[in-house]
């Protein structure tokens, strides 16, 4: 193994022991300077890695391997992950004031599953990033558990997301099927019909996890956790995976021919429905939420069109954008107790730094020139218009709500005559983790990572500007290259409609703000025909089931005493005979051996000793005798050969 390779596992192993080490330990006092350290690492290894590209695989199954890749697009996306992370380590160690290495060792195990995604080059490896970061989002989301609402958020955001899931084990048996391999290259050459249900079955985990229709719902409730869950899950991490993913199998998109214009539409359509959304919402989190799945629209839209290097650059633009407004939420969450806009009137005038960076954050959220969203977004939709001006006009809408949105944001937090005020704990309000209570500080660690993200969301329109838009077009492929007309018309859209939000009031629709009604469309369609189905099998189960399991229950015993007198009539029985029949031949050989074979034995050692007695007999040491015994022998000898001479 090469050191660029080592580095590489380093990378994603890293922070997921680390985590996992903090997660199971109490070390109140170290656990955040622990993982801010280890982010910290772990953003210098992932820019390391995106310069040299390693590649290593492991055998998993026979031709089948877990490999990791960085080309191009994970040389992007890794930095923006790792760094994104730490940034938002930082602000937590500053927020976070309880279960802190619960909560650390979780958010590392959290990016590390991102950072697996991000180079993930064959099924298997993204298999077990995704499971491992849906499971650590359901912990994360309901982090403090001691809060059912906060629980079933996390519940419900992980049943929806798995239920997409669902999909990428689809893909993998069809891809293993369609003979082509199950590396994320390989997935175009699959033979057909198999190449069209890995596109489908990847299609529905990516538009799960990245909260699209008719997903969505399940990130409303995601803001119920601790606002660096939200940054993070929002900006870097599982949202953004879903539509990294779809940028990842751009070609096999292009080659069913239907896959592509599907995540076009479905991109651009919850760009429009989440953007009018996020502007009925009254909750600054939920709205936020709400334009994080029309902003991900836009890059589920580049997927579809192959502009991958221009959806590239929004994913990397509204990762940065998107962790700086989330931790001003947050922030403000922590000073005042609240999130909600009629009470963050002025909050920009009190906390200037929280104020100023939040502007930038909001004003690049609206796409205005020279903020990053306004180029990156501009890349995807010459990519649109190129492919059909139905999908450029429709995305023009959304950017406009894109502004209108963030305008109404805007203006709420500089809104002159109005302070927010601090929360004062009340008689019948909980106190505790459970309960954020208005600080009235916002601390240097939180302030701190939001001047480097407004940085990022101010400079990083250069990732969808020549020279580097053609550079990174080249490495990771695509078209669409933004035109000046193109840049031109889109800002003045959204300074035009920013402007009109200063006058403006948004329409608060009560069905706009309730996310469409999606969660109550789903309980209909999914939960009540899910629980019927459970009351009709647990009648089944009480009818058919019990009482066959009860029939059987009564038959064993009466089976059992039947086996029990068999055995004792006819197997001891036999067995007893057997026995006795032995112990008789014993018997009977014994006798035998007694009487005969010692008698015969007995008789001829007799003879044996009577022949010994006789043959010692003439050996009295006498030589005449020895004589006369050979006269003799000698004699018999001749006679019997004058006998047989005779004879013969």
């Amino acid at each position: 193994m090469t050191a660029d390779q080592t580095l590489l596992l380093t990378l994603v192993v890293l922070p997921a022991a680390v985590g996992a080490v903090l997660a199971l330990t109490r070390a109140e006092r170290v656990a955040a300077p622990i993982a801010v350290s280890t982010a910290a690492v772990t953003a210098l290894l992932a820019a390391v890695v995106a310069v040299a590209r390693p590649a290593v695989a492991f055998p998993f199954i026979a031709g089948v391997d877990v490999a990791l890749e960085v080309d191009a697009l994970a040389a992007l996306t890794l930095p923006m992950v790792a760094v994104v992370t730490l940034l938002v380590l930082v602000f937590a160690a500053g927020n976070i004031r309880a279960a802190r290495p619960r909560f650390h060792g979780l958010m590392l195990l959290f990016a590390a599953a991102a950072l697996i995604t991000a180079s993930a080059a064959s099924l298997p490896a993204l298999l077990f990033a995704w499971e491992l970061m849906g499971a650590t989002s359901y912990a994360l989301i309901g982090f403090w558990w001691r809060d059912t609402d906060r629980v079933s958020a996390g519940l419900t955001a992980f049943l929806t997301t798995r239920t997409a899931d669902l999909g990428l084990y689809l893909a993998a048996g069809a891809a293993l099927a369609g003979g082509a391999g199950m590396g994320l290259s390989e997935l175009p050459a699959a033979e057909s019909p198999w190449r069209h249900v890995v596109a489908a079955g990847i299609l529905v985990a990516a538009l799960g996890k990245a909260a699209q229709l008719p997903f969505s719902f399940w990130l409303s409730g995601a803001m119920k956790g601790p606002s660096p869950v939200s940054a993070l899950l929002h900006s870097a991490a599982m949202v953004a995976m879903g539509g990294y993913l779809l940028l990842r199998v751009e070609p096999l998109l292009a080659s069913t021919g239907w896959a592509g214009p599907a995540a076009a539409w479905i991109g651009l359509l919850t760009a429009v429905a989440m953007g009018i959304v996020a502007l009925a919402q009254r909750d600054l989190k939920q709205l936020l939420a709400a334009s994080t799945v029309a902003q991900m629209g836009f890059v589920v839209l580049a997927a579809g069109v192959g502009a991958v290097s221009g959806g590239a650059a929004q994913l990397v633009a509204h990762a940065s954008t998107k962790a700086l407004l989330f931790l001003a939420a947050g922030a403000w969450l922590t000073a005042l107790g609240t999130e909600k806009l009629t009470e963050l009137r002025g909050a920009g005038r009190r906390w200037p730094v929280v104020g100023v960076t939040a502007t930038v954050g909001a004003l690049a959220l609206a796409g205005i020139a020279p903020l990053s969203l306004w180029a990156t977004k501009d890349a995807v939709l010459a990519g649109a218009l190129e492919t059909s001006a139905w999908l450029y006009a429709t995305g023009l809408v959304a950017a406009a709500l894109s502004a209108a949105y963030s305008g109404k944001v805007l203006w709420t937090i500089w809104h002159r005559g109005a302070q927010a005020r601090v929360e004062e704990p009340t008689a019948g309000r909980e106190v505790g983790a459970t309960q954020e209570l208005g600080t009235g500080q916002v601390g240097a660690l939180e302030q701190a990572p939001l001047v480097v993200l407004a940085a990022g969301a101010a400079g990083l329109s250069v990732l969808a500007l020549p020279p580097l838009s053609g550079a990174l077009a080249q490495a990771m492929g695509g078209h669409g290259e933004v035109t000046a007309l193109e840049l031109v018309v889109s800002a003045a859209i959204a300074l035009a409609v920013v402007l009109l939000m200063r006058r403006l009031r948004a329409p608060e629709l009560g069905w706009a703000e309730r996310w469409l009604g999606l969660e109550a469309a789903a309980h209909v369609v999914v939960v009540v025909p899910v629980m019927r189905l459970a009351h009709l099998l647990a009648r089944f189960d009480d009818a058919v089931l019990d009482r066959a399991v009860t029939s059987v229950a009564g038959a064993v015993p009466m089976l059992a005493r039947s086996v029990a007198r068999f055995d004792d009539e006819v197997l001891d029985a036999g067995v007893g005979a057997a026995a006795r029949a032995a112990h008789t031949a014993g018997q009977g050989a014994a006798r035998l051996d007694d009487a005969v074979v010692d008698g015969a034995v007995e008789g001829l050692a007799g003879w044996v000793r009577r022949l010994g007695h006789l043959a010692r007999t003439p050996q009295t040491g006498a030589v005449h005798q020895y004589l006369l015994q050979a006269v003799a022998v000698l004699t018999v000898a001749v006679v019997a050969w004058t006998v047989y001479a005779v004879m013969g």
